[in-house]
This record gives C-alpha cells, sequence and structure tokens, in this order.
C-alpha cells in the first residue's frame, strides 16, 4: 500500500511525530470505527454530521434517506470531509497540564457521487451492514425493492487522508517526576454488553454467534 501525498489540507501540523499517511494505518482505523462524522459547507453554513458507514476499497460509502440533505450534496460532488476518533485510553499526568487521550484518529478528504446501479448499490448497503456488525447480512432479511427506491447511497472517493495517533505513558516536567501523585495510563475499550432479545420475538431463537462474540477490535 502507497502513502497519501501530504499537502496543506492533511499535512499534520501540531505534534507531527504522531502523524501517518499510510494506507494500512488509515484503513485500519477507519475500518475499526463505528461511525464518521461528515463535515460540509452549505450557504456558507458549515455542518458536522455523525452516520454509519463502510470502507470499499479507496472509497467510503453512506447511505440514508433520499431527502437527507448531506447525501444530496454528497451526490452533487462537493468537496467533503470525514473524520473518524478512536479513544484507547485516559493519559493521567501528576500535572492536570499535562494530561492527554491516547488515541487514533483519521481525516479524510474527498468527493463524492451518487450510486445508482442495483448491484453496486446493493454491495455497497451490504459493506455497510457487515461493518456494523460482521455476519448480519447473511443472517437478516435483504431490503425489498420499495426499501431500495426510497434509499440514496453515496461513494466518496478518498482523495487524502492522514492519521493521528498518540500512544504510551503521560510525559511530565522533570521536576513533576517527585511528586506524591498517581501517574499512568488508564485503558479503555468499546465493548459489547451482553445482547437483550427485542420482546417481539416470536419464537425462542438462540443469540447468532455474531452478536454474542461481537467485537469492535479488527484482527
Amino acid at each position: 500500500m502507497t502513502d497519501f501525498p501530504k499537502t496543506g489540507l492533511n499535512r499534520i501540523n501540531r505534534k507531527p511525530k504522531h502523524g501517518h499517511y499510510d494506507r494500512e494505518t488509515i484503513y485500519q482505523i477507519l475500518d475499526e470505527a463505528l461511525i464518521c462524522h461528515v463535515g460540509f459547507v452549505e450557504n456558507h453554513q458549515p455542518y458536522v454530521i455523525p452516520i454509519n458507514f463502510a470502507r470499499i476499497g479507496d472509497t467510503i460509502v453512506l447511505h440514508g434517506a433520499k431527502a437527507s440533505r448531506l447525501l444530496k450534496y454528497i451526490e452533487a460532488g462537493h468537496p467533503v470531509c470525514v473524520e473518524v476518533a478512536l479513544v484507547d485510553g485516559l493519559v493521567l499526568a501528576r500535572s492536570v497540564f499535562n494530561h492527554s487521550v491516547n488515541y487514533r484518529s483519521v481525516v479524510v478528504f474527498g468527493t463524492g457521487r451518487a450510486v445508482k446501479d442495483d448491484q453496486e448499490k446493493m454491495a455497497a448497503l451490504e459493506a455497510i451492514t457487515e461493518h456494523l456488525i460482521p455476519g448480519r447480512w447473511r443472517e437478516a432479511r435483504l431490503p425489498t425493492r420499495k426499501e431500495m427506491n426510497t434509499t440514496s447511497v453515496v461513494s466518496i472517493k478518498i482523495d487524502l487522508a492522514s492519521a493521528k495517533v498518540r500512544s504510551g505513558p503521560p510525559v511530565d516536567d522533570e521536576a513533576d517526576y517527585a511528586l506524591p501523585i498517581w501517574a499512568g495510563v488508564l485503558p479503555l475499550q468499546e465493548t459489547a454488553l451482553t445482547p437483550v432479545q427485542d420482546e417481539l420475538m416470536a419464537q425462542d431463537i438462540p443469540v447468532p454467534e455474531h452478536v454474542a462474540k461481537y467485537s469492535r477490535r479488527k484482527s
């Protein structure tokens, strides 16, 4: 995998040592994130919309109602900015000033288009479903023609991207290391709890393996 070029858009200026431009790092973070935030400007007003998504190769696919202002904007081919962030831990320093967060984030710049072909549209919906919970597409009922007709799907080509990653222990001022204050990292992880069965289920159906063993961590 090649690196994304560094430009004025995606270059990491604040703490550049945390910056990554290789597709492997960037795509791994995108694939682990549950939702993304899409930034766009309409009539001189900026908006940021959270939405579920999926990555297919060098593109990001989104879906929603045909009346969605965001999707209409992307369909028109306007530039957008897509962001995801994963929090891995709270970094607790001896000094409040030096507290931080261990995180992995990605910012993507690109332009989109409407997905009209039925086969491509269905593949995008499958990718979005499998991004949320792998194995669900084969388990659940697939979209009907009516549902497909009321749904818009867009594809955003990833033109530029960069990742920023912070890991490791706190960094304190030299004089503070002697202070009698606990310091370290409190790891955090997005973890699924026990599944709650829908009360309207007409049959006694065991919890599927893809639900029981759900995890956002990607191997």
